[in-house]
């Protein structure tokens, strides 16, 4: 009997914490809404086709140098049909001054459950993937950033995306030595579509 009645008060008390937590939260403030970001597992579409490629790249970065080399080629954009929005993109330029080629691979691929992409590069030099840059597009404008090192220095990423019109696009890289407080630019790319 005593046994029961314990058992009973036990209950009680547990039904009665139940009651109040239920109450409590009822009554707590919701936490306010997040924005919901729109699927933008198209966003890169403006880039799918051929591009006569226009580059100027920084040779010597990270030293307030302001030497410029100039590249012209072609880029060629295409979406990867059994995933749904990816693409890949592979750039060949040259200098006519220099003669220096570059010849380089990008793949972005879209997370939709964090609604953002990431953007892996590499080089026939490499062979390798650098870490991926991450962000997202609106309005065909999109700004992407990562960890990487170069040099031996520890360096943030920024690509910066713009779909000027469906016949141009541009596009800037740039490092940040401080954390991302300054911005050196390094490559900017301008892009006009082919065949019309």
């Amino acid at each position: 009997m005593n046994y029961r009645f314990r058992t009973t008060g036990v209950l009680a008390a547990l039904m009665g914490v139940s009651a109040l937590t239920a109450q409590a939260q009822s009554t707590s403030p919701s936490p306010p809404l997040q924005p919901v970001l729109p699927d933008g597992r198209h966003d890169f579409d403006f880039e799918v086709g051929t591009w006569k490629a226009h580059v100027k790249t920084l040779v010597h970065r990270l030293s307030n140098a302001n030497d410029w080399e100039e590249l012209d080629g072609t880029v060629v954009t295409r979406a990867l049909p059994m995933l749904e929005g990816w693409n890949e993109s592979e750039m060949r330029v040259d200098s006519p001054t220099t003669h220096r080629r570059i010849e380089i691979l990008a793949v972005r691929c879209y997370n939709p459950a964090s609604r953002q992409w990431s953007i892996y590069g590499s080089n026939v030099k490499s062979g390798v993937f650098d870490p991926p840059v991450v962000g997202q597009l609106s309005n065909g404008h999109g700004e992407f950033y990562g960890a990487d090192t170069w040099e031996g220095r520890a360096v943030i990423v920024r690509y910066m995306w713009q779909a000027v019109s469906h016949d141009k696009t541009h596009f800037e890289q740039a490092f940040s030595q401080d954390g991302g407080k300054t911005w050196e630019v390094n490559w900017i790319y301008d892009g006009a579509r082919v065949g019309k």
